[in-house]
Formats: structure tokens, sequence, C-alpha cells
């Protein structure tokens, strides 16, 4: 699920920028929303899936993507019943899914879809994600200010006229795609950091919500574009090192404004 040995080939390389800029906008709000544990746990979700996948021999990404939707609708589901918290409902998918893809997969199988693997993009997926990633950038763009404000106070929202539990789902289905974009990058266990640690950089250094957007996509990108070179310049998986200079794009954005 990783570009990792070799030199990158264009659609791959295509691919993991579209999905940077959609995981730059998406960590702005899930960072808002305070969502920077349970973010990464939720793309834990994706595991039994790939398990099942692997199991009955189709693709991976396949698997990963249905059990990330399903998953999605759980939370949503239970959370606007129940009114508990969205990371309290996600640290308990997280904490089930993860035992149940253990189950399903196991040695070489289990380290490349929490690490990502080396099978390189297909033309037609790299597309098809590409289509995916504009429709995540779409909807952030165009229900941003919607976002904001049921955010911050949902009352308000839903008298203004907006269907807070309606957008709620939406946001994490964009959430849920987004991890299923990176998940050939960086894995199960690194795809939460890349949608997260932008974010949190973009929020020390912006005085605005578009300064705030603008500067996390900007660091996703620089930070998958330069780790995707290092890793081929030292032939090694990707993911770590995106997630790598990701980090310390973060620390100097702690050095820089204090």
């Amino acid at each position: 699920m990783s570009t990792s040995l070799s030199a990158i080939d264009l659609p791959s390389l295509g691919l993991a920028l579209a999905m940077a800029v959609a995981a730059g906008l998406v960590g702005c709000f899930a960072v808002m929303r305070r969502m920077t544990l349970a973010a990464d746990a939720l793309s834990h979700v994706a595991l039994p899936g790939i398990g099942l996948a692997l199991l009955w021999r189709i693709d991976p990404l396949i698997g990963a993507l249905a059990m990330l939707l399903l998953g999605t609708l759980l939370v949503w589901g239970v959370e606007h019943r129940t009114r508990i918290s969205v990371e309290t409902v996600i640290g308990v998918v997280f904490s089930a899914a993860l035992a149940a893809g253990s189950l399903f997969t196991s040695g070489e199988e289990l380290i490349d879809a929490l690490f990502g693997g080396g099978r390189p993009v297909p033309a037609w997926e790299a597309g098809l994600g590409g289509a995916v990633a504009v429709a995540v950038i779409a909807f952030i763009l165009v229900a941003r200010d919607r976002l904001v404000v049921s955010l911050v106070s949902p009352e308000i929202a839903r008298t203004a006229g907006i269907r807070v539990a309606r957008l709620d789902l939406a946001y994490l289905f964009a959430f849920a795609l987004t991890v299923a974009l990176g998940l050939r990058f960086l894995g199960v266990l690194l795809m939460g950091s890349l949608i997260i640690v932008p974010a949190a950089a973009a929020k020390r250094l912006a005085r605005s919500l578009r300064g705030m957007l603008a500067w996390s996509v900007a660091i996703a990108v620089a930070s998958t574009a330069a780790g995707s070179l290092l890793a081929s310049l030292l032939h090694r998986q990707t993911g770590p090192f995106v997630v790598l200079v990701a980090a310390a794009f973060f620390f100097a954005s702690v050095a820089w404004r204090r």
C-alpha cells in the first residue's frame, strides 16, 4: 500500500499529492473538533476490512474502504443516538476493529496493512482516487462555513437551517475517504498522522480559517513530496518519511510562534 523502494511513478505521485490536499483540509476541522487522537484511531478501523479482503483474495483497498464507511456509520449512529462523545465512540470502535483485524491478518500481511506495502498504483486507480480526492476537497471548501457554525454552536446552526446531524455524517464520510486514499502510501498506523500533524502546525501559524486551511494543505503537500523523494533516494518505505517531515514542520511552527 505504500510507494517504497524504486523511483516514484507519476500515477502514484499524483494520487499522493491529491490525497495530501484532502488530508490538509479535512485535518483542520478534525483539529478544531478536538478529534486529534480520535482521528488517528478512526484510520485503524480499516484493518479488519484489509484482513477480510486478503482472506477473500480481493483488493485490500476495497475491504478497507468498506470497513471505514461501515465504521463511520456506526460511530455517527451511536454518537447521535446516545450523545456519547465522538472520541469515546471512535475509541471503542477502534479497539474492536484492531482486535478483529489482528485475527484476520498475520506476519508480513499485517505489517503491510499497518505501515503500507510496495505495490505501484495502476492508472485507473489513480484516476478514481483523484476523483475521490477532488470530491472531498470540494465538500470541505463548500461546507466550511457550515462546519464552523455547527462546531461553534449546534443550536445556532439548527436555527440557521443547517442539518447538523447530516453535516456531521458527511464530514465523517469525507474523513473516511481521505483515510482510504492514503492507506496505500502510509498504512493504517500512519495515515491519521498526515491528517492531524499538518493541521496542528497550521493552527499555530495561521491567523484565520482561510490561512489555516492554506497552511495545512501546503505542509501536507510539502511533507508528502519531500517524504516521497527521501524514500526514493534512500530506498525505504514512504510513510515514515512523510510523517517525520510533517512532524518537523510542526516543531518548527512551535519554535516560530511560541
